[in-house]
């Protein structure tokens, strides 16, 4: 294990003090159910998040709060710590009980968990600077990234909802098709009052006969 705890450092580009920090952050529950890395993944979640959250607001000063939000969201997110996890290859390093080794369907969550893991041996073993210079080396292309905030079609229709019509959409479920794992849902979206007031918009634009010939 030391072997690989040396190599693993010279990944992380740190060199762990408590090296059973890092043993620790790697070893999942399925291997040692009473010393593994779940408290470590707890505290590297919110460390992750402190850190992210502080450069964001150094980053975009000027930005809304609702941008920052989603920035932070797409930083923070499991998917975000499975590609820096996979880029590091910590798979390689994590320490698994039999019974996990064989199941591919949970090894993406196992690694992105580990990797919050990391940063709270990290910042255990080194403290808040350490921790900020591991985390701005390593979510360093995707915070250069996130000058473009894509926002998802459902997103922009609820904000154009709230901002028209001071009221959510309501969505209606009317039908399932496709496989039981990769099921389609079609669904219907009515905005509450938008009918009214595409009238009052219409009947504001229409000449004024128009408007008596239609009373």
């Amino acid at each position: 294990m030391d072997k690989k705890i040396k190599e693993l450092e010279k990944i992380l580009k740190y060199n762990f003090k408590k090296s059973y920090l890092l043993e620790k952050a790697l070893t999942h529950k399925s291997f040692n159910n009473n010393i593994n890395n779940e408290k470590l993944e707890f505290l590297g979640d919110r460390v992750l998040g402190l850190v992210i959250s502080e450069k964001l607001l150094e980053k975009y000063p000027e930005e809304k709060e609702g941008i920052i939000d989603k920035k932070y969201a797409n930083l923070v997110n499991k998917k975000t710590c499975l590609l820096i996890a996979k880029k590091i290859n910590l798979k390689k390093f994590i320490l698994l009980g039999d019974s996990h080794k064989k199941l591919e369907r949970s090894a993406d969550k196992i690694s992105s968990d580990c990797l919050e893991a990391v940063v709270g041996a990290i910042y255990l073993d080194g403290g808040l600077k350490s921790i900020e210079k591991f985390i701005l080396n390593f979510w360093k292309e995707y915070l250069l990234k996130s000058a473009v905030t894509l926002i998802d079609s459902k997103t922009k229709l609820q904000e154009f909802s709230l901002k028209k019509f001071k009221e959510l959409p309501k969505y209606i479920f009317f039908k399932k098709t496709g496989p039981q794992h990769r099921p389609l849902f079609k669904t219907e979206v009515q905005i509450p009052n938008s009918k009214k007031l595409l009238e009052r918009v219409l009947l504001k634009k229409m000449p004024s006969k128009m408007q008596l010939l239609s009373l």
